[in-house]
């Protein structure tokens, strides 16, 4: 996590001699409302990349199925958004910060992405607030709409990232299947929806047996910042995450969940070395499959056991 100040600091108008000028990358996205584009073009942070969720961070949205709706994306496409961003293999010091302006989930899948292809875990950052963190801190911003106009830095030279897969873990239907029998899988959808209350987008309703419900959007506070470690520390605990025990997050399209993996690692319960496992192909995967249970209610997990 980068605080706006921090950031605005290493972006300056001049970066310090021998430093690289970090990558931004601007991946606001909305499920149904106008494309994150039109915000970009409109108010930005300067030098931010727009990078597209369902056409650059996955392989295209995709019918609930194999895959889910947002598979992974090939690793040669990704390579060209990457390079295309100015991301740099030869850059130990080159950071590259995401935000978005929701709660911080779809920077998270880009911080995912960045560290499953292979760049390293110091490089990595997504910004603390997102957007709106920024906007609340008066800084600079470009772009043509209203309050805009700050000068934007000349362009970052195409990178030359090579993309590695197998940076981060991942599991398939099955293992979701193990980890929530043997381990934790942590469902990162809204409550209702792990209930099976309510099912707005994918087949059926309900979550995968065992699993745990510890919703995305309790990452961050009121304000879009995220918790403090310790916080979330606890909230993980509850759902029985600890040390030595294997643990996985999904969601409905494997990007939410990319936020617990991302607070998982910030609370210090798991590490950069051993961070828990994505299911990519989520509830939208899951659920697209007649032969897979589904189990709804709210029963606490230790009675399970």
């Amino acid at each position: 996590m980068i605080p706006p100040a921090e950031l605005a600091g290493v972006l300056g108008p001049a970066p310090a001699a021998g430093t690289v000028r970090p990558v931004v990358l601007d991946v606001r996205w909305r499920l149904v409302g106008p494309p994150g584009r039109e915000d970009h073009d409109a108010h930005r942070i300067p030098g931010a990349v727009f990078v597209d969720l369902d056409t650059e961070l996955s392989a295209g949205p995709a019918r609930p199925g194999p895959g889910g709706r947002h598979p992974l994306p090939e690793p040669a496409a990704l390579q060209e958004v990457l390079r295309r961003a100015g991301i740099r293999d030869d850059a130990g010091d080159q950071l590259v910060v995401a935000y978005d302006d929701l709660d911080g989930s779809v920077a998270a899948r880009a911080w995912w992405l960045l560290r499953w292809a292979g760049v390293a875990p110091g490089r990595v950052r997504v910004l603390d607030g997102g957007f709106a963190g920024w906007q609340a801190a008066r800084l600079p911003i470009a772009g043509t709409g209203p309050g805009a106009g700050a000068p934007e830095p000349e362009p970052l030279p195409p990178g030359d990232l090579v993309v590695r897969p197998g940076g981060m873990p991942v599991v398939d239907a099955d293992g979701a299947a193990a980890l929530a029998r043997d381990g934790v899988l942590l469902d990162a959808r809204a409550a209702a929806r792990f209930r099976g209350e309510t099912e707005p987008v994918d087949p059926r309703a309900g979550h995968v047996p065992g699993a745990r419900s510890t919703p995305a959007a309790a990452n961050t506070g009121p304000d879009g910042r995220w918790q403090p470690a310790g916080t979330l520390a606890g909230r993980f605990r509850a759902a029985g995450v600890a040390p030595g025990v294997a643990t996985g997050a999904y969601c409905g399209s494997g990007v939410n969940a990319c936020a617990l993996v991302l607070a998982l690692e910030e609370s210090g319960l798991t590490t950069p070395d051993a961070p828990a496992a994505l299911y990519p192909g989520s509830w939208s995967e899951w659920s697209a499959d007649p032969g897979r249970p589904a189990e709804t209610g709210d029963r606490p997990w230790a009675a399970r056991e």
